[in-house]
């Protein structure tokens, strides 16, 4: 009896050695992510999240265009996910979701736990053709589009169609970032999303839209045009409200804030504004400039919000390949969010 007695408190010992000495994850409440790729991926293509005005080559009167998503999910059956919304580039005037450098930033993200969705949204592409309007004209094609204001600060300062068009595609592109957002907020049970870990990121065009989609306020980009204007916003989930908490941003600029700014005398920034991570190039860049980022970093400093600018030395613009201290861009954003957002990591 005695040796059984001995058997089963050497058998409990054993035991309680091993769960020490195993890793546990704190219940904390916050999102558990891994430091490795480890689920395997599911793809939900081309998710119709709301419509926007746009015009084809044809058209005189805009139409509804449907605005598509992807939503890149780690297979874990987990309720308590972080999400990363990512903005594709182009300049304003094409681009696409499925680039393939997003499409591997998603599988590297989702592989780890979090829900990244990739959001295409109206360029140039959908703004129809122009040449030959008059100004009056042209204002009438982007009603509902864009708001008068911003038509006619466009029309003064661009030399040419192609960059009028760019800067109604900036409004419009920004409003539907904000829709895709919104829409996020509204499927996030779908897809276990915890709405308060929402990481919103993009490259050129979309560091652009996503530091003017963090810092703005939720009607600015929105309530400019009334939906007898654009009924299309009725499609864009607007009882949703959402909350950015972290920014991830590859060579952009603040310039679509400071052209909101100008038209509309608001100071867009304040301390409330989600924390930043910018990777830029500082080689010569005549599109997004290294100074940008020096003047947005500036700008958090001013009002004691935690940023970090990392250097891409050497690499100008659409540095996807950029490495610094042997860490990539994927590397380096994930460090600054498992640590800013301090979620657990296993």
């Amino acid at each position: 009896m005695y040796r059984r007695i001995y058997l089963m408190l050497c058998v409990i010992v054993l035991f309680a050695a091993c769960s020490e000495d195993e890793p546990t994850t704190p219940d904390n409440g916050m999102p558990v992510v891994h430091d490795q790729s480890t689920y395997t991926v599911s793809l939900d293509e081309n998710i119709t999240f709301a419509e926007g005005l746009g015009h084809n080559n044809s058209s005189t009167i805009a139409f509804g265009i449907p605005l598509n998503l992807d939503v890149y999910s780690p297979d874990d059956n987990a309720d308590n996910r972080p999400v990363f919304m990512f903005i594709h580039g182009g300049g304003f005037t094409g681009g696409t979701k499925t680039k393939p450098e997003i499409v591997e930033m998603a599988n590297y993200y989702a592989s780890r736990g979090w829900v990244f969705v990739s959001v295409d949204y109206r360029t140039t592409e959908e703004l129809g053709e122009i040449e030959g309007m008059s100004q009056e004209q042209v204002s009438t094609y982007y009603k509902g589009i864009a708001p008068q204001e911003w038509i006619e600060h466009a029309l003064q300062g661009a030399q040419t169609p192609k960059q009028f068009q760019q800067s109604i595609a900036m409004y419009a592109a920004q409003r539907d970032a904000k829709a895709a957002l919104r829409w996020i907020v509204a499927n996030s049970n779908t897809y276990g999303i915890n709405v308060e870990f929402i990481t919103v990121g993009g490259a050129s065009a979309g560091a652009i839209t996503t530091i003017a989609l963090g810092i703005s306020d939720q009607e600015h980009f929105r309530d400019e045009i009334p939906m007898t204007d654009d009924p299309t916003l009725s499609s864009t989930n607007l009882n949703e409200t959402y909350d950015v908490r972290s920014m991830v941003y590859f060579w952009g600029s603040n310039i679509k804030l400071d052209v909101y700014e100008a038209l509309y005398s608001i100071n867009p920034y304040d301390t409330n504004d989600p924390e930043l991570f910018m990777a830029h190039g500082n080689a010569y860049d005549p599109v997004t400039p290294y100074d940008e980022a020096i003047e947005l970093q500036g700008i958090y400093d001013g009002l004691g919000i935690y940023s970090e600018l990392v250097t891409l030395d050497g690499f100008g613009h659409g540095a996807w390949n950029a490495e610094v201290n042997g860490k990539g861009l994927y590397e380096l954003s994930f460090d600054f969010l498992i640590e800013r957002q301090n979620l657990n990591v296993e």
